[in-house]
C-alpha cells in the first residue's frame, strides 16, 4: 500500500476532508491531494506533521516497520505496560493471550 492511500484511508477513518487534515497538520490541502494521488511524496517534516495530526506513527504512515500496524494510542499503551509491576503484568499477558487465542479460534472456524 502506498503512503498516499494510507493518508487517505486514515483521513477518511477520522471523517476528515483534505482541508481538515491540512488545517490540523499545517500542510497545504493541495499537497495533501498530491500525496493521496501519488503525484508527490511528502518530505519527512510533512509526513511527521501529517502523522501527528492523524494520531499515527511514521511507520504506520509509510506502511513499514515493526510498528506500522499500530496507531499512537496503541503504541503508548504498549510502552506503558512496562510500568506495571510484574505480578499484574503476568495477569495482563495471560488475559491478552486468552483473547488472542479465542480470536484465532473464531477466525479459523469461519
Amino acid at each position: 500500500m502506498n503512503t498516499g492511500k494510507i493518508i487517505a484511508d486514515a483521513r477518511d477513518a477520522k471523517g476528515w476532508s483534505q482541508t481538515d487534515l491540512a488545517d490540523a497538520s499545517g500542510v497545504s490541502r493541495v499537497m495533501i491531494g498530491k500525496y493521496e494521488r501519488a503525484e508527490a511524496v511528502p518530505s519527512l517534516d510533512a509526513a511527521k506533521r501529517i502523522a501527528d495530526a492523524l494520531g499515527v506513527s511514521l511507520d504506520y504512515l509509510v506502511g513499514e516497520g515493526i510498528n506500522s500496524k499500530f496507531d499512537k494510542k496503541t503504541l503508548k499503551r504498549l510502552q506503558d505496560i512496562e510500568l506495571i509491576e510484574e505480578p499484574k503484568k503476568t495477569v495482563l499477558f495471560d488475559l491478552i493471550d486468552t483473547y488472542i487465542r479465542d480470536a484465532k479460534i473464531r477466525k479459523a472456524q469461519q
